[in-house]
Formats: C-alpha cells, structure tokens, sequence
C-alpha cells in the first residue's frame, strides 16, 4: 500500500512538473510571430464548433493553473496520509537558506533569487519581442494624425500594458489560503504575501507607465479630451482602462507599510476594490487578453467563497486569559477531527467589534496536546486588538452570573501541508515580542504525547522582549521550562529583557509575571459550533473542477444564445460589441461560482449536521511556587539592558550540540531576521552540498506571526 501511494505521490508530481513547463513555455512563446499565427488559425478552427474560441482561450490559457491546483491538492492530501504513516525523518530541504541578506531586499534564498531572474527575463523577452515587432510594421496614425517619434512612444507605452498584465496574471495566486498553490511548494500563506506584494507593485509600475505615456501622447497631439472620455464599441476601452488605473493607485497607495500600520481600516477596506478593478480591466483590455490573467481570478473568487462557507455558523469563546503585558489569549472550540500543524494560522473575527474585519493570528496550542480546544494569543496594539482587550477586560470585571458568551466567527486554520522542523537533530528559535506565537505551537507539538519518536534532542529558545512583563507570554509553555533535563529531551531558555535594568532579577523572579495572568471564564453554551476547519483537500479540488467545468458550458451556452449567430471568428471584431462579450463572460463565472456554492454548502451541511456537545470549561492548572524550586530553572539565562549577539549564540549552539542537522526559525522584526541569517549564512549548508561533513549545519527558515 506504501509502494502503491508513493508511486502515485510521483506521477501526480511529475504531472505538476509537466503542465507548469507547458503553461511557462507558452508565455514565452505567445510574444512570437509563429506562435501569433499557428493561435489565429487555432481560433478560426475553433471558432467554427460548439467549443469556440472563447472556450479554446479558457483551455490554453485558463485551465493549466487550474489543474495544477486541483492535481496539487490531491497531492498534498495523499501526502499527509502517507507521513502520518511513516515517522522517518527526511533530509533537510536547503533552499530556503539566506543567499542574500539585505536591508533593503530582505532576506532571499537561492531559489527566490532564481524564480526573480526569470521572471524578469520573461518580462524583457516579452516586451522586446513585442515593440520590435511593431517597429517592423510602424503605420502612420490617421485618427490620431502622430508623427513618427509619437507613434513610436505610443507603441512603447501601450508594451508596458503587457507587462502589467503579466503581472496580474501573478498577483492573486500568492494569497490564496485553502486552494493555495505555494503548499506545494511547502511555502505558508504568511510567507507568501510578500510575493504578492512585489508583484502587485511592478503591476503598478507598469500599468502607470502604460497610462501616463498613452496620455502624455494624447496631450501633445493635442486629442486629449477627445480620447479620455472613450467608451469604443470594440477594441480597448480607453475610460475603463483609465479607471482601472485610478483603482489600483487607490489600492497600491494603501497598502504602503506606513499606511497599512498605522491606519489599518483604509487599507483593509480599500483593498477591497478589486472586484471593481478587475471588471474595468476587462473592459479595457477585452475578453481574449483576460483569460491569460483569469486563472487567478477563477481561483481566488472560489477561494474567497469557499471561506465564507466555512466561517458560519459563529462559536463562542470558551475562555480568554489577559496577560499583564496588555495581550490576550483566547481559547476557541475545536472539532476533535479537527488537525493542524505547527506554526498554523486562522482568521477571526468578531462581530461585537466589526462585521467585515477579519485579522489573523497564529495558533499557539498543538492539536495533539488539545482536541477540543484551540487557542491564539493576540497584542493588544492596534484599534481592534485595543477594543477586544477592553471588551474582555469588561467581562471580567462582571460576576461569574453576568458574564455572557463572546460570539466569534472562525476561518481556517492554514498551515504547512507537513511539518518538518521537528525532524531536525536540533531547534534554535528565535522569536522577538509577539514573534514567539509560533513557536509556542511547536514547543506544545513537541510536548505532546504523539511526537515522542521524532522531535530534536535539543531545542535553544532565544526570546528578545522589551519589558519584563512580556515574560508572561510563555504561559502555556512554563510547565516546559520548569522541567529537567534529559538524556531525551533539553529545553534552554536564552531571555533578553531590552528595555530594562533591574539588578537581582533572575527567572524565579520573573515567574511571579505569570502568577499575574488572569483567567476569564466565559458561558460557552451560546453555541453548540466548533471550528471544523476547511473541507478537505480531495473535497477542495473536487469543487475547482465542477466549477471550471460548469463556467466552460454557461460560457458556450451564452455565446450561442445570446451573440448573433454569426461567424465567431468576426463576432468580437465587428458586429458585437466587446463589452457585452465581456459581460458574458463575467454572467458565465457568476453562475458557476453560485452552482459551486450550492455544492459547497451542501457539503459543509453534513459536516455539521452531527453536532457536538457544548465545550465545558476547561480547567486552567495554576503554576505552584513550589516549582520555582526546581533546578531546571538555573539551567536558564536572563539578560537585561542588551541585546543578543546571534553570531555567538549560534557558535555556542553549534558547540553544544552533538546533531549534525540544526534548524534555525527566526520570527520576529525583519532587522533581527536579518540578523540571525547573517549569524547563519556562512555555516549554512547550501553552501556544502558536494562536501562531506560531519559537522553541525545549520538551515534557515524565517516564520511570520502577521500578515
């Protein structure tokens, strides 16, 4: 049965191999002459069946990313089936060490490096393939009446318009959650963001060069205001181009860091016009060009939907802790089949303090430790972290009898499709303030009971906090650091307290901050809901390939019935109008994501129609003062009014440990991200692979606790 499940593991694998070349492959042929040929007679051919052309451009274009996603996450399910069942550990996967450590690039491996390179490469092929093409074939304008220099501007502008589509064809697939594509990559949502926003802002670049130049033109031919205000029957639609743009400046502006921190609600609202951008691209560049940008678009909609089934019904908070630090930990109700990895992330949110706004958190409880329960810390610094604190704190100060059940809407959680950091012979963590919430989830793995066969031997925790107050953040984790080392099994504990100097505070004195943690117990019988977490992957992929499938028919059925019925190869040039092509397409996806909700809910339905006994209070063990007796404690450091010198620290480390495979998670600002990876490039292993060694390595990975 294992022989028969890894040789399906491959051949879906090497089907994802194949049909990503093909799909890549096209995009560097579609700028070519013989490719623009061998498509137009393709189209002519198609246009004369049932399929059509429209159909033809959904499956050349369209259909490959997919089936990439439906093949992935079949992949990713038989995946995790077959390492639940076989607990060998795997060698280290070593791209994701630093190669390039920057304060202004970040931190980037060998492989990002790579995937950048040829994408940029694309980027220049496309656009040089492009604009000497129509040098050779340069016309006089006699609508617009532009000279030679003009015309050759207004070709290079309307170039970079390709570009910008390119990257659109990009942008949505990073921040895909349950239909994610970079799981397969082992790539967590998180971490994928910044692709997102990368992307995102060389689309914007392009799309402004674009626009600017094809108005600077405009302007000096002096056919401004005659083309600004164009809404054309066929062809490029200049008004819905120029709106398009305004939208994703809007969009773009907002989502700058020094927006998105400090006024968090304009970017999460703003953020939301991109159903309104996406509808003006269509008009503006037709249907023919959105299908090579409609992958991402047919996934993220699907997607998006797909979560707002599986956050209803709402639960209730079981309890809630308020930490002296001003943070909060809530614990949530779980279905017990219910599991997640390590370093998982879910989505909350709650309706007494806004309807729309969802925020994410890092899960820090394991579920193998917990099966009904799961739980998230959250800081308390922002205006919807600040009014949650107040809203608890308020329950607390009401009696027992008054106190009443938090409603919260859960989505997720999302995590790793496997975990493989507890493989390693050894851990050293680093965390920074609120970057120690997913670490707390893999310390709670590492506790429980199922991993005793395969977690490291040694695990350092390096924690950088500002006040000592912030200690109480380990709460869930004290019972760990209060126990005694084994021949199995070390935990070290490495705290630096930044901002202050207190002289004769050690880690007993510091103990008494957890003493200082209230519990807030609250009345869980509001709702007999627990989190059920998404449909399963095989479920996931079924769902995508009903609904590609349901969008093909109505798009055929549409064209046929309600487009003259002319020849199709000259129904989008002349005799219909291309925004009404382009409404067919959009009535023909609105209906196969209402048929796929319908599945979807129908689905979820039977998951819940079983329901579960309200969560009873979970008893909270208080930490007795006699443990600080334990000598376990010494075996810990606390330093104040400094900071960690990580360069001595891995040195130590490396010293110390008799593995010859360190994992190294770093979580927490980018300044000490880059730090440790600097602390860890010149021992990383990447830089050995045709060396044999016996000597510790160590292997990078950086982890994010927001996104």
């Amino acid at each position: 049965m294992a022989r028969t499940t890894l040789a399906l593991l491959v051949t879906l694998k090497l089907l994802i191999i194949f049909i990503c070349a093909g799909w890549v492959t096209l995009w560097f042929l579609k700028p070519t002459q013989v490719w623009t040929k061998k498509w137009k007679h393709a189209e002519q051919s198609a246009s004369n069946t049932v399929f059509g052309y429209y159909g033809l451009n959904f499956t050349v274009y369209t259909f490959p990313i997919i089936a990439i996603a439906i093949i992935g996450l079949l992949f990713l399910d038989l995946k995790a089936g077959y390492q639940r069942s076989r607990g060998a550990r795997r060698s280290s996967i070593v791209f994701s060490n630093p190669l390039v450590v920057n304060s202004l690039l970040g931190i980037l491996s060998s492989v990002e490096i790579l995937v950048a390179f040829f994408f940029v490469l694309f980027l220049a092929w496309t656009y040089y393939s492009r604009i000497s093409s129509d040098f050779k074939k340069l016309k006089p304008d006699k609508s617009l009446n532009l000279n030679i220099w003009q015309l050759m501007y207004l070709r290079v502008a309307t170039r970079f318009g390709l570009l910008s589509e390119a990257c659109l064809a990009l942008l949505l697939l990073p921040i895909l959650r349950g239909l994610a594509l970079f799981r397969i990559l082992g790539i967590q949502l998180e971490a994928s963001i910044r692709y997102h926003t990368w992307v995102g802002t060389a689309m914007i670049l392009f799309a402004t060069i674009h626009g600017a130049s094809t108005l600077f033109i405009w302007g000096v031919s002096n056919h401004i205001q005659h083309e600004i205000l164009k809404w054309q029957k066929t062809g490029r639609i200049y008004l819905a181009g120029e709106i398009a743009l305004v939208i994703g400046l809007v969009i773009w502006v907002t989502s700058l860091p020094q927006i998105r921190r400090r006024k968090f609600e304009i970017f999460y609202y703003t953020h939301h016009l991109y159903a309104v951008f996406l509808v003006f691209f269509l008009f503006h560049a037709g249907d023919k060009h959105f299908y090579t940008v409609f992958p991402g678009i047919f996934l993220f909609s699907l997607d998006k939907l797909l979560r707002i089934i599986q956050s209803h019904p709402k639960t209730c908070m079981v309890s809630a802790r308020i930490f002296p630090c001003k943070a909060v930990e809530l614990i949530l109700p779980k279905d017990p089949r219910l599991k997640y990895n390590p370093t998982s992330v879910m989505f909350l949110k709650i309706a007494t303090i806004s309807h729309l706004q969802w925020h994410s958190f890092s899960i820090i409880s394991s579920s193998k430790a917990d099966d009904h329960t799961m739980s998230v810390i959250i800081k308390c610094q922002g205006s919807w972290t600040n009014t949650l604190y107040d809203l608890i704190q308020a329950e607390l100060n009401k009696g027992a009898d008054k106190r009443k059940g938090i409603p919260v809407a859960i989505e997720g959680p999302y995590g790793p499709a496997s975990f493989d950091y507890l493989k390693y012979d050894s851990l050293l963590l680093v965390a920074g303030g609120s970057g120690i919430t997913p670490f707390l989830s893999i310390l709670a793995e590492v506790d429980s009971a199922a991993s005793r066969n395969r977690f490291p031997l040694r695990i350092q925790l390096v924690y950088v906090i500002k006040k000592a107050q912030d200690f109480s953040l380990l709460h869930s984790i004290s019972h760990m650091l209060l126990k005694e080392s084994t021949e199995n099994f070390h935990l070290n504990l490495k705290l630096f307290v930044t901002q202050e100097t207190q002289e004769g505070m050690g880690i007993r004195e510091l103990f008494h901050e957890l003493f200082k943690v209230r519990t807030l117990e609250l009345n869980s019988f509001c709702s007999s809901y627990a989190a059920h977490g998404p449909e399963s992957p095989a479920w996931m992929a079924a769902i995508a390939g009903f609904c590609s499938i349901t969008f093909l028919i109505f798009l055929i059925m549409f064209n046929h019935i309600i487009i003259p019925s002319e020849k199709p190869s000259k129904l989008s040039k002349v005799k219909t109008a291309s925004w009404v092509v382009d409404l067919v397409l959009i009535a023909a996806f609105v209906l196969a994501l209402a048929c796929s909700t319908l599945v979807a809910v129908i689905l979820r339905c039977r998951r819940l129609k079983k329901g579960i006994q309200p969560i009873s209070q979970k008893e909270i063990e208080p930490l007795h003062r006699s443990a600080e007796t334990s000598n376990a404690l010494e075996e810990h450091e606390v330093h104040f009014g400094k900071r960690p010198d990580f360069k001595d620290i891995c040195s130590k480390f490396r010293r110390e440990t008799s593995g010859s495979n360190i994992g190294v998670l770093v979580c927490g600002p980018e300044t000490m991200k880059e730090s440790v990876a600097s602390a860890c490039q010149q021992k990383s292993q990447c830089f050995k692979l045709c060396v044999k060694t016996t000597e510790p390595s160590f292997t990078f990975h950086s982890l994010n606790f927001t996104l």
